[in-house]
């Protein structure tokens, strides 16, 4: 799907929250947290927003947990001066900004403009789906982190988009990269097999994190299953991890 035209300074947000992350290489780290509306996927397991409303909720301050409404699309400037208001607020207690979504790459041209000026306040770790390598290119110098999904169709319902995943791993490898494969009682051995060849090709310095499927707040994976796949992916690609989403256990 091509990336949507949209104003250089102006994005359609969802949301910006202060918390602790609970995914990928930086899990346990506080970020803030910049949602981007907007998605060109649609995995059946996908719990997350992506529409973009008339106002993004924002923390009113960092973990207060209570939101008020900023109209949409939201500026760089009004951005970058919360941002900055709340390092104020709470000096060192901030590791980088979380750029999410939703997928963030649909709205590559308004990350153009921001990414070089929200650097400047936090390192900025993007969170993608791996499948918009033309939107990442301009945009590899200004990420300092990059948790790029495998789509593995046991768990999305679609196929494997492996050719393009392929091409935006060449990119994301330049950075600090770590692979994240979501996975169920449905994946396959050689699922992970293919993804563990992908990164051992690509990008043989970044982990691949198999990431047990969460329903109802609770991993719904057999410990046995996870075993295999990992046993299996470890023997292609050593650097591989079995982490569960965390926020499920913080609430």
């Amino acid at each position: 799907m091509p990336v949507p035209a949209m104003s250089p300074i102006n994005g359609q947000l969802i949301e910006v929250f202060s918390s602790i992350q609970g995914e990928g290489l930086l899990i346990g780290w506080r970020q803030i947290f910049v949602r981007l509306a907007l998605c060109n996927l649609a995995c059946r397991y996908c719990d997350t927003p992506v529409d973009a409303p008339d106002a993004c909720r924002v923390e009113t301050v960092p973990g207060a947990g209570s939101f008020f409404g900023l109209p949409n699309p939201v500026s760089l400037d009004v951005l970058s001066s919360l941002v900055a208001d709340w390092l104020g607020r709470l000096p060192g207690g901030h590791h980088s900004i979380s750029i999410t979504g939703g997928e963030p790459l649909m709205q590559g041209g308004v990350l153009q403009s921001w990414l070089p000026v929200l650097r400047t306040l936090l390192p900025i770790h993007l969170e993608t789906n791996g499948t918009l390598p033309e939107a990442f290119a301009p945009l590899v110098s200004h990420v300092d982190w990059v948790s790029m999904d495998i789509k593995l169709a046991s768990q999305t319902g679609e196929p494997t988009p492996w050719s393009v995943h392929e091409e935006f791993l060449a990119l994301a490898a330049e950075r600090g990269c770590c692979v994240k494969a979501v996975v169920g009682a449905e994946t396959t051995v050689e699922e992970v097999q293919q993804a563990a060849d992908l990164l051992h090709r690509r990008a043989p310095s970044a982990p691949l994190i198999l990431q047990p499927i969460t329903r109802a707040g609770q991993v719904d994976t057999a410990a046995a299953h996870l075993l295999r796949l990992q046993e299996q992916a470890a023997r292609i690609h050593a650097l591989v991890r079995v982490i569960p989403q965390t926020p499920a256990f913080l609430g």
